[in-house]
């Protein structure tokens, strides 16, 4: 009877059991945030922060790689029921989720081959190829230069492909969050990449929570805020980001 119900639930999408906390992560998000090896997360702010909500919370945490383009379906449906390094303005429905309090600032900049002139606006990168990741929303103003193709974006399967492909210059710029391009570029000292002068926006990040969470959503937030106030978010941030040199990228997806 167990083994057909786990098979329902699976096969329904249903909020089943509650007896862990089931934490999404999208299959391009990268170091310092998450850290994949051997098909597991195993490193990173969304590991550390997840241990230890579940070591407070005294409930087993699950952390389930999901397409980025189905995080917000998923959460609805309870298959996941949160997931953190997000902001209200990159989902559809943002008011049907909980948004815990502001966690950390985050900007998103750009990389470009040293060799070419510094970009410094949105004009700038008219006509130009911008590496990308497939499902990311980029501000309102970038958006708006894809759809009408005065910028070209390229989505690439990842961080390190993109940088690669921007090394030989088969893109013309590659944008991401500041702090995944810094842990790249201390991996990978060798790449002839600088960053662009022009932050193209900032903004703050928070946890997203579906409505089958299975604890109290105030009781999560005071968690976060208390994890944040006492530094410990960025300390951990900043600890991930100080071993990148040493950590090389294993990944096995």
């Amino acid at each position: 009877m167990r083994r057909l119900y786990a098979l329902l639930c699976g096969l329904l999408a249903l909020p089943c059991a509650a007896d862990n906390l089931r934490w999404g992560y999208g299959p391009a998000d990268a170091m310092p945030y998450v850290g994949v090896e051997q098909q597991r997360l195993q490193r990173g702010l969304a590991h550390r922060l997840g241990l230890e909500l579940a070591l407070r919370l005294d409930l087993p945490v699950e952390f389930i790689e999901t397409p980025n383009n189905r995080l917000e379906t998923y959460l609805q449906q309870g298959r996941l029921h949160l997931i953190c390094n997000a902001n209200p303005e990159w989902v559809g429905e943002p008011q049907r989720l909980h948004w815990s309090p502001p966690l950390y600032e985050e900007e998103d900049v750009l990389l470009q081959h040293r060799d070419t002139a510094p970009l410094t606006s949105l004009q700038s990168l008219h006509g130009k190829v911008l590496g990308t990741s497939l499902g990311y929303v980029y501000s309102a103003p970038l958006m708006a230069a894809f759809a009408d193709q005065r910028i070209l974006r390229q989505d690439v399967r990842d961080l390190d492909t993109s940088l690669q492909m921007l090394d030989k210059q088969r893109l013309d710029a590659v944008i991401d969050m500041r702090r995944n391009l810094a842990y790249k570029l201390a991996q990978h000292p060798q790449l002839r990449l600088d960053f662009s002068p022009w932050v193209v926006q900032r903004y703050q990040v928070h946890c997203a929570y579906g409505p089958h969470l299975p604890v109290a959503a105030e009781r999560l937030d005071a968690l976060l805020v208390e994890l944040r106030d006492q530094g410990r978010i960025e300390q951990w941030l900043e600890e991930a980001l100080r071993s990148a040199a040493d950590s090389p990228e294993v990944s096995a997806r």
